[in-house]
């Protein structure tokens, strides 16, 4: 047993991690013995709590880790941080998750290099107070990341052996991280070890992925009374070939922004953009049209169907632009309209006019398709049928998919998952095993 906030007995199935941790929950559940030992560790009593809680009792292990990676870096103070899984076949570490300005998806490690490989390898703290010193190891963070100033790095080991480590970066304050602090990280990387360990979860280096779309220290500027609005403010990121990517972020953070850059429907003023190995940051007209007809497709929350056209009529209109098109019977078919391909859209309900909408996108066959918001519009049980039809799109087409939303749900079905914050990249998650629509529930 262990006892909640209230002081009342709770029912926990990880007995093992109770009984192996159990000077640890004595301290987190007695304030007394907390101040005795630690002083100033008053402050860290409801993190403890509510770093348990969201280790053992959530299912999925990725959310655990990414809400306590999220939570420590809140309490500490700090500009960034990931965690570090090793994945044993084949010696490297990959990262779970992240947070802060950093870009490290598709990005492995060598065991033993670097502070993430050293405190991986012989499972020991690394505190670094000043990384423009002799001794810095260097860190991934420095190439995929903000400037890195100080570091804490602990190790994840649970009973025999040393899994991963927890990395946080840049403590924002002034000084660095003291011993209490030192302490609190070791402890809930113990604890996220045993859990990660009972659980049985792994992680694969699998193959490399190859990159469709990268974006450096994109910024794009709109004039604004006597100045300017900066909404992005130095975007970098790299999308790959047959992947799903969702977009997530509050209003007015820069989701389509981004997008109708990657998409040329927008320019951007400062950066580069490369899309399947050519540059694209600053394209005429003519390489603009070009790109947009043969290597995009687009489905927005808005159906803008064409009224006095059938579904077939619709999909065909968009076949005719292009020169290697499927037959919008197949498109019209791969959306499951089969029997309304000679309804108008007034005729179909909204479900169905989104999933014309996105035959009209892959009609064209196109490597990439980018879906803003293509189920605001919808009712839940519509808006699975949707998710659906992009589902088997990645699965069978091949095709990147790029889709913004407001909706954390749906964000766990993706392949990665980019949120934005305030115009900049705040986070990248790696969905190791991404929900398929039907499991979705909101």
């Amino acid at each position: 047993m262990v006892f909640n906030k209230a002081g009342e007995k709770k029912n926990v199935a990880n007995s093992s991690i109770l009984m192996y941790n159990y000077n640890w929950f004595m301290i987190c559940i007695n304030p007394g013995i907390l101040e005795e030992r630690f002083v100033k560790s008053k402050r860290f009593v409801s993190v403890l709590f509510d770093l348990l809680q969201q280790l053992l009792e959530t299912e999925d292990m990725t959310d655990a880790l990414s809400g306590t990676l999220e939570m420590l870096i809140r309490v500490l103070n700090c500009e960034a941080g990931a965690v570090w899984l090793l994945a044993r076949e084949s010696d490297f570490l990959l990262p779970v998750v992240s947070a802060g300005p950093v870009n490290f998806t598709n990005i492995s490690t060598e065991n033993g290099v670097g502070v993430e490989g050293l405190v991986t390898r012989d499972g020991t703290t690394s505190l670094i107070s000043d990384a423009t010193s002799a001794d810095y190891p260097g860190s991934v963070f420095d190439d995929c990341g903000p400037t890195v100033r100080n570091m804490l790095c602990v190790p994840l080991r649970n009973l025999t052996e040393v899994v991963g480590c927890i990395q946080i970066v840049n403590r924002k304050d002034a000084g660095g991280f003291d011993a209490e602090e030192v302490q609190l990280c070791e402890r809930v990387a113990a604890l996220a070890a045993l859990t990660i360990e009972e659980k049985g979860f792994s992680v694969s280096a699998g193959a490399k992925k190859d990159v469709l779309i990268s974006l450096r220290g994109i910024i794009k500027e709109f004039p604004s009374g006597e100045g300017v609005l900066r909404v992005l403010k130095g975007i970098d990121l790299d999308i790959y070939k047959n992947e799903f990517v969702i977009i997530l972020g509050e209003s007015g953070c820069g989701k389509s922004t981004l997008v109708n850059i990657i998409g040329g429907m927008d320019h951007l003023t400062d950066g580069t953009l490369t899309i399947d190995g050519k540059d694209f940051s600053h394209p005429t007209e003519k390489e603009l049209t070009r790109f947009r007809r043969e290597y995009m497709g687009f489905v927005f929350q808005q159906y803008n169907l064409m009224p006095n056209l059938t579904a077939q009529e619709n999909v065909q209109f968009i076949a005719d632009l292009v020169k290697e098109p499927m037959p919008a019977e197949e498109a019209i078919a791969k959306v499951g309209l089969t029997e309304r391909a000679n309804n108008y859209p007034s005729m179909l309900s909204g479900g169905q006019q989104q999933r014309v909408s996105i035959a009209r996108a892959i009609v064209k066959n196109p490597k990439i398709i980018f879906a803003d918001e293509p189920t605001a519009a919808l009712d839940y049980q519509t808006s699975i049928e949707v998710l659906e039809v992009f589902e088997q799109i990645v699965q069978t087409r091949g095709s990147t998919v790029v889709m913004i939303t407001h909706n954390p749900e749906i964000a766990r079905m993706a392949n990665r998952v980019v949120k934005l914050r305030n115009g900049v990249v705040s986070s990248i998650r790696i969905n190791l095993h991404p929900a398929q629509a039907k499991e979705l529930v909101w």
